[in-house]
């Protein structure tokens, strides 16, 4: 079974607004509302390529309830916990006249520490050997800043290979816990060591540093550059097919729920990186944060190379 924890969810909002102004009325061309948040999103791929999840989220209010009904249309089952208070909304402006992706996110309720350690108790007690759980996305209004820290530990010990997807002080401190796979992005990984990583080169040596001190894999995702990918034998480059960006928003994502999908199944860790790259790849090609097709992702995996550093 593969568990996806979203904390901080959200209505994604994507507005599509040609010639964006700022101090100037914009009128929307088209919108569309996709259920969001990183583990949320996870889910959703998963289940566009064929693979069965549960998506464990904090929901509250009638967006929380709105994001409920719309995963129940997608066949996602939904573990909801209680928010204390509405489910953030969050916008998503497209314009295609100037290419940009700009986001607009909402802060969210509060969760307790009393909440989260229920949640937590409650997933540790369902988790069987050998599942995948997914923790990925910022942290509510007053989580602690090491709730991955806890999280990822309790999961290991109740047998789980837990993928960590954060960033800032929240992906530091998970990362000290050991996690099967941490995939930062290049942008993520260089605020944690500090500078900025402006080779592939540079890039792998922090990702080998992160294997070195316990994680089992990282992936670090590099945009359309592709993503360096290290574990303790060896560290690849995979390079995505240059495809028309929908948008960005999602994509990383859509690489975890591809690498999640691919261990539950057993495969090896080249073909899992192929199919992450093309399921990147395939959704970046969509309209907000809706997942792409399986038939889109297959057609895209050939045009994925993979070399060895």
């Amino acid at each position: 079974m593969i568990y996806t924890v979203t904390l901080n969810p959200a209505l994604d909002k994507t507005a599509t607004v040609p010639g964006l102004t700022v101090d100037s009325v914009n009128r929307i061309r088209d919108l569309r509302e996709d259920p969001g948040g990183k583990g949320i999103n996870v889910s959703k791929v998963i289940a566009k390529l064929g693979g069965t999840s549960r998506a464990v989220a904090l929901l509250g209010g009638s967006v929380g309830e709105k994001i409920k009904a719309m995963l129940a249309e997608q066949g996602i089952d939904v573990w909801a916990f209680e928010a204390m208070g509405e489910t953030r909304t969050n916008l998503k402006v497209v314009d295609p006249e100037l290419g940009t992706h700009t986001d607009i996110n909402e802060p969210g309720p509060e969760a307790g520490v009393a909440q989260l350690d229920a949640m937590l108790s409650a997933l540790v007690g369902a988790i069987a050997a050998g599942d995948v759980v997914v923790l990925s996305g910022s942290l509510p209004a007053g989580a602690p800043v090491g709730t991955y820290d806890a999280w990822c530990r309790a999961c290991a010990g109740a047998g789980a290979l837990v993928f960590l997807d954060a960033d800032g002080e929240a992906l530091a401190r998970g990362l000290d816990a050991c996690p099967f796979l941490a995939k930062p992005n290049d942008a993520e990984l260089s605020r944690l060591c500090g500078h900025a990583l402006e080779t592939e080169a540079q890039v792998a040596d922090e990702a080998r540093r992160l294997v070195r001190g316990g994680v089992g894999r990282v992936v670090v995702s590099m945009g359309g550059a592709g993503a360096v990918v290290a574990d303790g034998e060896r560290v690849l480059l995979a390079r995505s097919p240059r495809v028309k960006v929908g948008s960005t928003v999602g994509a990383g994502d859509s690489v975890v729920a591809a690498l999640a999908y691919a261990q539950e199944r057993g495969m090896d860790l080249e073909d899992a990186v192929r199919l992450a790259m093309a399921t990147g790849a395939a959704n970046v090609m969509q309209t907000g944060t809706q997942a792409a097709e399986r038939s889109l992702v297959d057609e895209l995996l050939p045009r994925v190379t993979l070399e060895r550093l």
